[in-house]
Parts: structure tokens; C-alpha cells; sequence
């Protein structure tokens, strides 16, 4: 039985943001109409190491695609080790037989469809005349956010915040010549976010880093970083008086951004107001006012993988991409 094997440098750049864009708002759509499984998100710690793995799996049912992806989170990598924070694989399989069609790289995938989840709720959720956004961390995640978001809102200015000068000043100089538009670093975070249109975290902080005097009416937070149980990028405070949305409902309450909010009782399972799925089906409206804040709470789908991954994999076929060898 051959399988395709196929390395990062061989899928790179064979999805579009645009196109990721669309296919993870396929799978957001698929899921708030019942056509897609996606068991619970599964996690094993590595407490010694300060890290973890999750696996991942999901079926999507109008485009026969099923698969599973194995993704660590090991903060120290960088510094420790030279390795990414975050790195994935996936593997695809045949609906009709269970046999295994592609072992892939997901750990550029896992970028691009994240990054593509943010500017699908960015879309249904931020005001349609957005300009300014304010990034907080200047990682990978901010660059892969920022590309998506200017797919869908007509941004002119990006203010960035990372605890790393450098860093910011990097990302401000790249994102600013690569997108056409005004990037610049501001040291202070609640000067960063002050009067912004849309407000990004991408760190993975266990304490606030976004407090609730900086937030104004009308501002579209995606809060991306909190991903396992204890992270959170929020104050508290700011989640009482806004619209939450967040991606799945029980991956959110285990490790999103309001896991600790309501662990502590600051919130309750009924001041969620919707997963993404229900405002992308029309099943609940998105943005109802200008005035309202609305947040985002990003944990990460296997839909969003495997209908990401489906189209790579498509293509990879498609353009003869990859090495097919005798696994089984």
C-alpha cells in the first residue's frame, strides 16, 4: 500500500491564504451544520519539560476527508533547543477503507489555517470598516494572523507590542513592506490597543496582558494564545461585558481563553454566546451593533486542519509533489 509522503518545503505555498480562508470557512460552516465529527481534542503534558502533544481528529463529511494530527506546544524550543514552539504532523486517510493516504508536515498548515480561523471570525465579527489592528507578540502566529486579516478587513495601520524590542521591530519592518501598510512598534501595550479597530494576542501568557480599562466600544479582540488549561491573555473583566465566540465550546472551557475566567467564576458557560459555526450558518448573528465588543477564543479545530490539509494534498497530487513509499 503506497503512501504519499510530503515534506514542508514541498507543500509550502500550495495553499493561498485566500484559499485557506475559504477552506477553514467550509469547516466552520460544516461543523455548525452537523456535517462534521471532531471528537474531543486529546492532551498528554510533559510537566518536567514545561511542554505537551495533542491529537487531533476529525471528519468532514461533504468532502469525504478524514484524518488526525499530532501537534506538540513546547514553549522552551526556541531558546533551549532551536526548534519551534509548535510543530505538527497530520495524516490523512481514506473514509471508505481506513487506509492511510499522506503523512505530511502540519506544522506550516497549523500557521496558515490559524491564521485563516482569525480572519474568518475577524470577518463575521470586527466592524467592516476596520483600519487600525494592534498585535500583541510578534511571532509566527502574528505574521500568519495579520496575512489573513488584511484578506478581510482594508487595514492601513498595524501597531505592534512584543516583550522582545527586537522582535517587534523585525516584524514591524517585515509585515510593513510585505502588505503595504503603516506597521510600526509601540512599547506600551495599552498604547498599542488604544483606539484600535481589532486587537490580536498571540503569546502564550498565564496572566493578563490585555486589561480591561484599554478596551474601547466597538473593538474586535482574537485572542489566539490560550490553547491548554491555565493560559490566558484577557483580564477577566474584559470577558464580562463582551460577545464571546469561540471556536468550540468544549475545547474552549478545557484550554481556551476562558478556561481560567470560569474556573474562577468571573464567568459562566452561559455568557458564551456562540461557536464560530453558529455565526458563520447564520444560526446566530455576528456583530449587532458598532458599539459592542466582541471577542474571539481561538483554541484550534481538527476541522481546520483537515480541510486545509485536503486541499494541499489535492494539489501536492495534482503538481506530483511528495515521495509515495510502500508503508504497509
Amino acid at each position: 500500500m503506497k503512501v504519499l509522503l510530503l515534506s514542508r518545503a514541498e507543500i509550502e505555498g500550495l495553499i493561498s491564504t485566500r484559499e485557506a480562508i475559504e477552506a477553514v470557512e467550509g469547516a466552520f460552516r460544516a461543523k455548525g451544520i452537523g456535517k462534521a465529527q471532531m471528537p474531543p481534542k486529546s492532551y498528554v503534558y510533559f510537566d518536567r519539560y514545561k511542554g505537551d502533544f495533542r491529537v487531533m481528529p476529525a471528519y468532514l463529511e461533504d468532502q469525504d476527508a478524514a484524518g488526525v494530527k499530532i501537534v506538540n506546544a513546547h514553549p522552551l524550543n526556541p531558546k533551549k533547543h532551536g526548534l519551534p514552539t509548535v510543530m505538527a504532523i497530520i495524516v490523512l486517510l481514506d473514509p471508505k477503507t481506513g487506509a492511510p493516504l499522506a503523512i505530511m508536515d502540519g506544522t506550516w498548515v497549523t500557521n496558515i489555517r490559524t491564521g485563516a480561523g482569525g480572519a474568518v471570525a475577524a470577518k463575521y465579527l470586527a466592524r467592516r470598516d476596520s483600519r487600525i489592528v494592534a498585535m500583541v507578540g510578534a511571532g509566527v502566529q502574528a505574521r500568519t494572523q495579520l496575512i489573513a486579516l488584511k484578506e478581510v478587513l482594508d487595514i492601513e495601520e498595524v501597531r505592534v507590542n512584543d516583550i522582545s524590542a527586537e522582535k517587534a521591530q523585525q516584524y514591524a519592518e517585515e509585515m510593513g513592506k510585505q502588505l503595504g501598510v503603516d506597521a510600526k512598534v509601540v512599547g506600551d501595550t495599552g498604547k498599542a490597543i488604544e483606539g484600535a479597530d481589532v486587537v490580536v494576542t498571540t503569546t502564550p501568557a498565564r496572566k493578563p496582558i490585555l486589561m480591561n480599562d484599554w478596551v474601547s466600544k466597538g473593538m474586535h479582540i482574537n485572542a489566539i494564545g490560550a490553547d491548554a488549561p491555565g493560559k490566558q491573555e484577557l483580564d477577566p473583566q474584559i470577558l464580562t461585558h463582551a460577545k464571546i465566540v469561540v471556536d468550540d465550546v468544549e475545547q474552549a472551557i478545557h484550554g481556551g481563553e476562558i478556561n481560567v475566567p470560569l474556573s474562577e467564576g468571573v464567568i459562566a458557560r452561559g455568557d458564551i454566546y456562540a461557536d464560530l459555526g453558529e455565526v458563520v450558518t447564520g444560526k446566530k448573528p455576528g456583530r449587532a451593533s458598532r458599539e459592542e465588543i466582541t471577542i474571539f477564543d481561538s483554541t484550534g479545530l481538527a476541522v481546520q486542519d483537515i480541510a486545509t490539509d485536503w486541499v494541499v494534498y489535492q494539489k501536492a497530487r495534482e503538481m506530483g509533489k511528495g515521495i509515495e513509499v510502500e508503508l504497509l
